[in-house]
């Protein structure tokens, strides 16, 4: 896949205020010349999550997330890296390179969107054009906002209408087939797979259409729901419908209502239930459950009350228990028998519903009323049952005070565990006292030169190569003379971009640790304390080249040495000499 150059990327973060970009979507309070908040990432207490204007970078001291804007808005707006320089590009007045873009976009994936865009238009025009759709849709009181708000379309009968429309040519009708709007028959004849449904545009994460389902308008046609198969674009599993138009109608998700049809989510929105999302006929996933928790601390699982909702209720719990951090909550509401959402709230109203969202089951009531089903706990043996059920999915839950008590509440219903939950409290006196002190590291020159260099990355412009100490046998130097390079060869990159350039390497975390230092000079300071230590380095490769020809002739005797060694040799006390006299003053 061809890359965007560099050069456009570190003009690009430079052009971005990367403290406007979070704080519309994180609330940052100013702490000194940097922003703080609590992680959007995980959940905390406290505000460990950093936000640095003059290094263009971000970073949780919780979590260890970190980047710059654009790793942020793929994270937090799970954007795919395109997506999110598009993104950026569009704030700050730019242009992706247009070959760059298209050559990223793998070939024909933007046609493929363009493809996606055009049926959902097609599906919205027969929408209106038909008397059977329209009465459907009155009939379910689909008020007309709502409508627009979802794109909801309708796909005419008949085998050949939106391929007549849309499939003009052989390439077309390919690409409209990889879309999974086509399905074909055994003789290998291709026909429109959506025929005489009301149609839901499926959205990514930046409103563009990936996919559709379909549902019947009558009763006794089967089946009820149709979705489209998985393509290049669309993966069911990772999807959530109504996610989209939720963020749009909430500046903030307080929480988000998990169900199981498309009329379900228009229906609340109909009522005012703006946060209700679906998944695409599949059972709740990981992935679900981590885009679920990105988006809202409170998620709501409502499920029909009989055994199929329970069971699918159940693979949600497993889905989301591994990711309940503490500040995440869970709930399952399970609906009297013949009730959905849809009726539900047509009965009740938003108030009613919301009602019956705070009499939901947490989630740790609903784990244990399950896993103690056929348990009987009146005996040890039922007990000692329950616990060992119970042991290998607490593990899952993250460390933490949710953790902790859902393995108190099995100490409480089993007594197992209970010695081993008793805090330690004996302190071994005599290992403490005779614990070695451990005196404070000697700075290193070299880490000196990498913080200077990783906070203004413009010290690298002025420096020439050859640079001798280069060859010094010191840990960190081969990564410094990287990061001159890096930065000489892209001079607008910053604090950020050099975090990203190497974030595959070893060193990444000592980095990103030493990028969190404050900046102990100002810009017209920094630089002579650089050079100064550039030139501290030097002089110690000087003392290492001495030593390793001394250390030859001593080995093999001075005839060992070339007419050029024992030159450099006689030369090197004399530069030694006038490097030390030129740092003198500076020491």
């Amino acid at each position: 896949m061809a890359r965007i150059p560099d050069a456009f990327i570190d003009d690009l973060l430079a052009r971005t205020d990367i403290v406007e970009v979070i704080a519309s979507r994180v609330p940052l309070k100013r702490q000194g010349k940097e922003f703080a908040a609590r992680c959007p990432f995980h959940d905390e207490r406290s505000a460990s999550f950093t936000v640095s204007p003059t290094k263009q970078f971000y970073h949780c001291f919780g979590c260890q997330a970190h980047g710059t804007a654009i790793s942020f808005l793929m994270n937090y707006d799970r954007l795919e890296f395109l997506d999110a320089v598009d993104e950026l590009a569009k704030r700050v007045g730019m242009e992706v390179p247009r070959d760059t873009r298209q050559r990223n976009e793998d070939g024909d994936t933007h046609e493929l969107f363009a493809a996606l865009d055009a049926a959902a238009k097609f599906f919205r025009k027969h929408l209106s054009g038909s008397d059977k759709a329209q009465a459907y849709v009155e009939r379910r009181g689909i008020a007309p906002e709502i409508a627009e708000r979802y794109a909801i379309g309708y796909a005419p009968d008949g085998f050949n209408a939106l391929r007549d429309a849309l499939g003009t040519d052989q390439r077309r009708m390919q690409l409209l087939e990889r879309a999974g709007l086509f399905s074909k028959n055994d003789k290998g004849n291709i026909y429109d797979k959506f025929r005489d449904r009301l149609m839901f545009p499926i959205a990514d994460r930046r409103g563009r259409t990936i996919a559709f389902g379909g549902r019947v308008l009558d009763a006794e046609d089967s089946p009820k729901y149709l979705n489209s198969p998985e393509t290049a674009l669309f993966h069911k599993g990772r999807e959530l419908y109504g996610l989209w138009q939720a963020r749009q109608v909430n500046s903030k998700l307080e929480r988000l209502i998990v169900v199981e049809g498309y009329m379900d989510v228009v229906a609340l929105a109909q009522y005012g239930v703006s946060q209700a999302v679906a998944t695409l006929g599949t059972a709740t996933t990981s992935d679900h459950a981590e885009l679920l928790f990105r988006n809202a601390a409170d998620v709501y699982f409502c499920f029909d009350g009989d055994r199929a909702g329970r069971s699918a209720a159940w693979k949600a719990l497993e889905s989301v228990l591994p990711r309940m951090k503490d500040g995440r909550q869970a709930f399952f509401l399970f609906l009297p028998d013949g009730e959905d959402p849809d009726t539900i709230v047509r009965k009740e109203g938003a108030d009613g519903f919301d009602v019956r969202l705070k009499q939901a089951m947490p989630l740790s009531e609903f784990f244990y009323s399950h896993m103690a089903t056929d348990v009987n706990l009146s005996n040890l043996d039922g007990k000692a049952r329950l616990a060992e059920r119970c042991k290998p999915l607490l593990a899952q839950i993250p460390d933490g005070a949710f953790g902790d008590l859902m393995k108190q509440r099995l100490v409480e219903l089993t007594g197992v565990g209970a010695r081993a939950s008793t805090p330690d409290t004996h302190v071994p006196v005599q290992r403490a006292r005779s614990a070695p002190i451990t005196p404070p590291a000697k700075k290193s020159l070299v880490r000196g030169a990498i913080a200077l260099l990783l906070q203004q990355p413009a010290l690298a412009l002025s420096l020439s190569p050859p640079y001798r100490f280069a060859a010094l046998q010191l840990p960190g130097v081969d990564l410094l003379v990287d990061m001159i390079a890096a930065a000489k060869e892209r001079p607008a990159i910053t604090t950020g971009g050099l975090l990203e350039h190497f974030s595959e390497r070893d060193e990444s975390a000592a980095l990103q640790k030493l990028a969190m230092e404050s900046n102990l000079y100002e810009h017209g300071e920094a630089e002579p304390e650089f050079r100064g230590i550039l030139r501290m380095l030097e002089l110690q490769y000087l003392e290492q080249r001495i030593a390793e020809l001394n250390r030859e002739i001593n080995e093999r005797g001075l005839s060992a040495l070339s007419d050029a060694e024992k030159l450099e040799l006689r030369e090197l006390p004399v530069q030694i000499g006038a490097l030390k006299r030129e740092l003198a003053p500076a020491q």
